[in-house]
């Protein structure tokens, strides 16, 4: 038993080699009635590693020039690993994600900044959820355009 437990965990130093970046920040929708705004979140994530992995979750927090805007998450978590992107060894895939902002939970001038594309840089801040046929890694990041 203990055998299967260390064969299983061999690929988990390759793919906490994922790496992960904000690459851009668009304003999808605005509904004027709701007061909120469907933005799409691009992440582009790399795998600099030999072991092959997929991306089941990256959840995150999302600041414009430093104000909060939210939490959202990406989630493949309900698609069997062969309906995921596969990430092989060198490649590089961006990850699409709708975040929804909502004018009652930020500043005000902060959400007609966003609404009027004057932000001058977005971070998110979060986790990335790995997995190979072997392992599951859980990996913090922090990035910024």
């Amino acid at each position: 038993m203990g055998a299967i437990f260390w064969y299983g965990n061999l690929d988990a130093p390759e793919i906490e080699k994922v790496e992960i970046d904000i690459m851009d920040v668009e304003i999808l929708s605005v509904n004027k009635v709701a007061n909120t705004a469907k933005l799409t979140v691009t992440f582009l994530v790399k795998n600099p590693s030999e072991t092959t992995f997929t991306v089941s979750v990256i959840s995150y927090e999302l600041y414009a020039d430093g104000e909060f805007l939210g939490s959202g998450q990406y989630s493949t978590a309900d698609i069997a690993m062969p309906g995921r992107a596969i990430f092989s060894s060198g490649v590089e895939i961006p990850l699409k994600n709708t975040f929804e902002l909502e004018k009652s939970e930020v500043n005000n001038e902060i959400y007609q900044i966003v609404l009027d594309d004057e932000i001058s840089s977005f971070k998110a801040e979060g986790v990335i959820i790995v997995e190979s046929a072997w392992s599951t890694i859980e990996k913090e990041f922090d990035t910024s355009t």
